[in-house]
């Protein structure tokens, strides 16, 4: 993940947390106003986690694209080391995909 979108991702879930926090303090001692504050914190908090992890998704899919069309390339000119590094690539880029699931 690239540090842009992981501080994004990071700020998102601690905006969420705080969100969350202060949405059950609201209930607890019955102020609506704080616990609507909460909440609309928290969404915003999980709006900023799943935009950076969209940003992700889409790095991953140009990355795998990119390894898939390098490893087919290292096929036709029958270079086996092209072929391991766009493989390599391609599996790089489906990972960051898979570990950014929304």
């Amino acid at each position: 993940m690239s540090s842009s979108n992981a501080s994004k991702r990071s700020e998102g879930a601690a905006e969420k947390l705080g969100g969350k926090i202060k949405g059950t303090i609201g209930k607890l001692i019955d102020n609506e106003q704080m616990e609507a504050e909460g909440k609309a914190k928290e969404l915003k908090g999980t709006a900023k986690e799943e935009t950076a992890k969209a940003a992700e998704r889409n790095k991953g899919k140009v990355e795998e694209v990119a390894g898939a069309v390098k490893n087919r390339v290292g096929h036709v000119i029958d270079n086996e080391q092209m072929q391991a590094e766009g493989k390599l690539k391609e599996l790089k880029g489906q990972a960051r995909q898979q570990a950014n699931k929304p």
